[in-house]
């Protein structure tokens, strides 16, 4: 076993070099490197590759259920095979996973909620067992709620279809989807979401209660691998853990260069009263899926309210809808009311990130498929009604796996030695201490062993290639490197997984003429093809 464990990892200890393609001249389409004037970045909560696409593009298609039929000549994914599906690993590891091994099952749509696995950046690695794959059940497993039928911690082996993710499937239909994307570190949604902005979750510069959220470093500092929430923000928690990064993120950029953008979350406007009464921070929904009242807010979910230089801690409102983008007392954090009144009136950010209420952000426990569904396709709904339409670009990503399986080990690009890590052995994740990736104030850092698991990514846009399944290697930053390489010159954030990131340039096909792409809207309830004007 030891054997095969090293074999495994000498081939994924992959060098971090995965190319660097060449930015295009940012004069050649007006303010920016291709014909992309306007980013929109879904960032949803929780998801594994498996856990959505992995029997992409077969579905089950039983009765009463939206059906999915694939286009002739659709690609396949790296998703199950009959080994994976019937003798998988961790049905084998019986000695590990106990009660809880069992081969990859299907959920129905009525079981869209389910409890939250385990994702922290320990177990995560454990789940690993140095590349077999086999210990999901054993170190990331949560079992329940009875609606999946799974009561043990087998429960992390399921996965869901076209049947219940119809809209992500439909979507991949008509547009580019990638099956080799990663977290960029192991982990929880703070690092993911930090990672989204700046790829760079060490500099941690002031913190309260932190305990084991962080990890020292290696080099004097600290880094930041859990769910601390962001101090000064007026919704964090008051007796939890609390930290600050240094350093920059993708917004100090774009603000140098006076580039609009803008980062929009549910429940960010604190004087919006919702339907059932709730309102400031304790603004919330009930999912009629979950049955289950979260905050629209989630404190640390909301990465640049951890930099003094982009936080807007008071929640403070923009100073009028045509200031939404620019720099004001807002400083580029809004609530998602806020995104579809600007876009509304012709002010649209060059760049939006957007994150949805509490209960339909896929994290499950709160949110499920469904909820995250109906978000998901009134957002790109709306914006192919829009003139903007023709130039803009809609990102789907994911800020962690949940610690759902998911069967692809993925390439450990930046290795790291701390008390946390256990890829490799205890306290390790590949040999070498030497060859991670620096800091703001250090040339290598310690606590940010990745990629870890892999997770669905899909482009949306007149520009994107028609039902294509691109395989170049992709994380988180990879979507901070889009920006910097269409509108900052190829600009990079001092020790950033961005200067090693996959390009996401694959999935399009800018030569396009975007007059050609017809509607293509969806129900949101469903996630069945409404409209669909065809394209080509």
């Amino acid at each position: 076993m030891q054997k095969l464990v090293a074999t495994s990892l000498a081939a994924l200890l992959v060098s971090s070099q995965l190319g660097s393609p060449v930015v295009a001249n940012a004069q050649r389409h007006g303010d920016t490197a291709t014909p992309i004037q306007h980013l929109v970045v879904i960032f949803g909560e929780n998801i594994s590759f498996d856990h959505y696409f992995g029997t992409y593009p077969n579905a089950v298609n039983p009765p009463r259920e939206p059906a999915f039929w694939p286009a002739q000549n659709t690609p396949r994914v790296n998703g199950y095979t009959d080994g994976l599906l019937f003798s998988n690993p961790n049905f084998l590891n019986t000695a590990g996973n106990k009660d809880g091994a069992v081969n990859p099952f299907r959920l129905d749509r009525s079981q869209a909620a389910t409890s939250d696995q385990d994702h922290d950046y320990t177990p995560e690695q454990q789940a690993f067992h140095g590349g077999l794959m086999d210990s999901f059940p054993q170190y990331t497993g949560t079992p329940g709620p009875p609606p999946s039928g799974q009561t043990t911690n087998g429960l992390v082996m399921g996965y869901y279809d076209g049947n219940t993710v119809t809209a992500l499937w439909n979507y991949a239909q008509r547009y580019a989807m990638s099956d080799n994307s990663y977290d960029t570190n192991f982990g929880p949604s703070t690092p993911g979401a930090i990672n989204l902005v700046s790829g760079q979750t060490n500099g941690v510069s002031d913190m309260s209660n932190a305990g084991g959220d962080v990890i020292e470093d290696g080099a004097g500092g600290t880094t930041l691998i859990s769910d601390a929430d962001p101090v000064g923000d007026v919704c964090s928690t008051t007796t939890g853990a609390l930290v600050q990064f240094s350093g920059q993120n993708v917004g100090d950029l774009l603000n140098v260069r006076g580039i609009t953008w803008g980062f929009f979350e549910g429940g960010f406007n604190l004087q919006t009263k919702n339907p059932n009464g709730t309102t400031g921070c304790k603004r919330s929904h009930t999912s009629a899926i979950t049955k289950s009242a979260k905050a629209d807010y989630i404190p640390h979910h909301q990465p640049f309210q951890y930099y003094k230089s982009t936080a807007n801690p008071q929640h403070v409102r923009p100073s009028s809808t045509w200031m939404v983008g620019q720099t004001d007392q807002a400083n580029h954090q809004y609530d998602m009311d806020d995104f579809y009144t600007s876009v509304k009136a012709g002010n649209m950010p060059a760049v939006s990130f957007l994150k949805a209420p509490g209960y339909q952000d896929a994290h499950a426990g709160y949110s499920d498929p469904l909820d995250e569904q109906t978000f998901v396709v009134q957002v790109i709904n709306f914006l192919q009604q829009r003139p903007e339409w023709k130039s803009t670009a809609v990102v789907i990503a994911y800020d962690d796996s949940d610690g759902w399986y998911d069967h692809q080990m993925s390439p450990i690009v930046n290795q790291s030695q701390t008390a946390a890590d256990a890829l490799t052995a205890p306290g390790q994740c590949g040999s070498s201490a030497n060859t991670a990736l620096g800091g703001p104030n250090a040339d290598h850092v310690q606590g940010r062993c990745g990629y870890g698991p892999r997770l669905p990514l899909l482009v949306i846009s007149p520009y994107a290639k028609r039902n294509y399944v691109d395989h170049t290697i992709t994380d988180q930053s990879s979507i901070t490197r889009f920006i910097e390489d269409n509108w900052l010159g190829g600009q990079r954030i001092s020790g950033s997984f961005d200067a090693i990131a996959g390009t996401l340039n694959g999935m399009f096909e800018f030569k396009r003429n975007p007059k050609n792409d017809g509607l293509y809207l969806l129900d949101a309830s469903t996630g069945l093809v409404v409209v669909d004007q065809g394209g080509h």
